[in-house]
This record gives C-alpha cells, structure tokens and sequence, in this order.
C-alpha cells in the first residue's frame, strides 16, 4: 500500500515491529507491541491513511496489476477479514468469554436425509479460480485436472461418530473436549461448559486425527483435488458463515447449498482436512510477493478447504486454499473422508 499510494512509512520502527515475515509467530510473544489506547490509534492512523490512498488512485483496467480492479483493496480487506477469524480461534482460549450473538445468520433447515457417501465420476475437471475476479496467487492458474472417480462422504464427520472412534480406539479427543465423568463429553469453548450435541460437525481436530478417523471408518482423507471437483456449485450465500451463529450447523443441514454432485456444507461450518500438501499449480506465479504463498511451499503444510462459520462470506470460495500445521487443533477445522470405487 505504500508503494501504492508513493508514501513514507508511519513509523519505520512499528512497521517492522508487525512484519510478519521478519518475525515468524513462535517469537512474537516477545515483541513489545503496542497495547490498549496507543494500538488503536495506530489501527485509525493505518486505515485513515490507506483511505486516503484510495480516493487518490484509479482502479480501472490499467497497467498496474496492483491497482487494476482494485486488487490491493480486495486483497486487504481480505486479509483483514482472515483475521477476524484468527482472532475467534484465540478468544475461545479465554475461560469465560461469551460471544455476543447478533444475528443466527441464514436458517439451518431440518437435517436432510440421504446417502453416506456420493459418487464423483471419473473425468476432466477444471481446478483454481477463474483469471478475472480476486483470487490469491495460489489459486492460479486455473487449468484442467483428470480424476478417476472416488467416493465422498455427502455431510461432514459428525461428533456422534468421532466419539465412537475415540471409544474403540482409546484416541486423543478433539481439543475443548472434557469427559462428564459418566462417559460422556462436554464441550469447554467460548465460556461454555455443555454437553456434546452428537449431530453437530467435529471440530478441532488436527491432521493426524482426521486421518485416523478415517483409516478406522475404511476411507481416507480426499485429496484437495479431489475436494475442489466435488465441491463445485455449493452455494456460499447458503452456508453457516460470518461467525453469526458462533457455532456449527448439524451435520446434514443447509441441503439447498449442496455443491452440484450433492455434497452438503463443502461451504462454512468446519475447514476440512484434505491429504493434499500446499505447491503451487502448474505455471504458479507468485503475485504480490512471494511471501503471501511461495516460501511455504517447502514445508509440507496440510492443505484444508471449505471455510468455517468463522470464515467471512466474501473469503471463502472452491478454489480457495488454506493450510497449516498438521498439528493445529484450535482451528476450525473437522473431516470429510473418501474412498476409492
């Protein structure tokens, strides 16, 4: 945005302070960032700035890739809004926070019923984001993939059945998981202690969990293509989103947003685990800068997709691709599993 709008940096000093690059995550409970008072004025400062910036430029078709369409404007709102959601994941870290609900967002309709799994037939199908429209580099470019056909749980991993697993198995819970001391569970997140609803998505499970599970049912985790292939057509303005409700939808819920081969909530409710690892499509061209998408290449992050209630509507889309460590559980993420025909 600086480069952008021609500008000298606020403070030199803060904008090294909150490079994310320059301080990786491990040692930033370290750094004396600025708190209360002085952090918000510094926000108002940043954003009136970054407004002005833009009452300034032309965002018509151009020259400037940064500017053409208003990309920069698309990109930082959307980072802005993928933050909204880390900050969920970290609010559910404080006993005894209770989330303000607003608004419960689109009705969940009675849960539908229907077959366990879907069968994705074999063929040629397209993968990533079209050229026009915002999209992250790392969904580009888009370009045609050849599947053999595989079969896909129709609703997400349900509580009910991840407690079986973790009975028979003797498996680490998912994370905000207590036991009632009568062999059942309660859930401890955002302040509350209740009992599991067994027909909800699980969530909080890392990678490791998602694919125990699934070796267990006799099925697998899909791989991303795999994912994106069935998910095309699920409607997004039909999901549990937004973190309105500030919690799942039942396993089975929101049947009229079924992506076209009839998979339920491939949009919103739970991130899903896929056995993909992140790289980039064939001819990937690291756009704005190689940081966003290209350094993580090399680290085998598992590759999840899908979108959570926590995830912002305009975020979220098929080709979208998010990752992490396979160890992370306060992320909202559940399963969905496959199996060869």
């Amino acid at each position: 945005m600086q480069g952008v709008g021609d500008l000298e940096p606020l403070d030199g000093e803060l904008g090294r302070l909150y490079d994310a690059i320059e301080n990786p995550r491990a040692g930033r409970s370290e750094l004396p960032i600025l708190r209360g008072t002085e952090l918000r004025a510094y926000m108002d400062e940043v954003r009136g700035r970054t407004l002005q910036v833009l009452e300034g430029v032309e965002l018509a078709d151009g020259d400037d890739p940064m500017l053409r369409d208003g990309f920069i404007y698309e990109m930082l709102i959307a980072h802005e809004h993928q933050h909204n959601e880390t900050m969920l994941q970290a609010l559910q870290m404080i006993d005894g926070y209770a989330p303000p609900i607003v608004d419960p967002g689109p009705s969940a309709e009675p849960v539908s019923p229907g077959p366990e799994m879907i069968e994705i037939p074999a063929g040629t199908y397209a993968i990533g984001a079209a050229p026009d429209g915002f999209a992250y580099d790392n969904e580009r470019p888009r370009h045609e993939v050849d599947l053999d056909a595989f079969l896909l749980d129709r609703i997400p991993v349900s509580n009910r059945a991840f407690a079986d697993f973790v009975a028979e198995t003797g498996s680490e819970p998912p994370m905000y998981w207590e036991g009632d001391g009568e062999g059942g569970w309660i859930t401890t997140v955002y302040g509350r202690h209740e009992a599991i609803d067994p027909d909800l998505p699980v969530v909080h499970v890392d990678h490791g969990q998602a694919k125990a599970f699934a070796a267990w049912a006799g099925k697998r985790l899909p791989s991303e293509l795999e994912w994106e292939a069935a998910a095309a057509g699920a409607d997004r303005e039909r999901a549990n989103l937004d973190h309105l409700a500030f919690g799942t939808a039942p396993a089975g819920a929101y049947a009229d947003a079924a992506s076209d081969h009839g998979a339920v909530q491939m949009l919103g409710d739970v991130w899903e685990w896929t056995d993909s690892t992140l790289d980039g499509y064939p001819g990937f061209s690291a756009f704005p800068y190689r940081e966003y998408s290209e350094v993580f290449f090399a680290d085998a992050y598992p590759v999840l997709r899908g979108g959570s209630w926590a995830t912002r509507r305009n975020v979220i889309r098929t080709s979208f691709r998010n990752w992490d460590l396979a160890e992370r559980r306060q992320i909202f993420a559940g399963v969905r599993c496959a199996r060869d025909v």
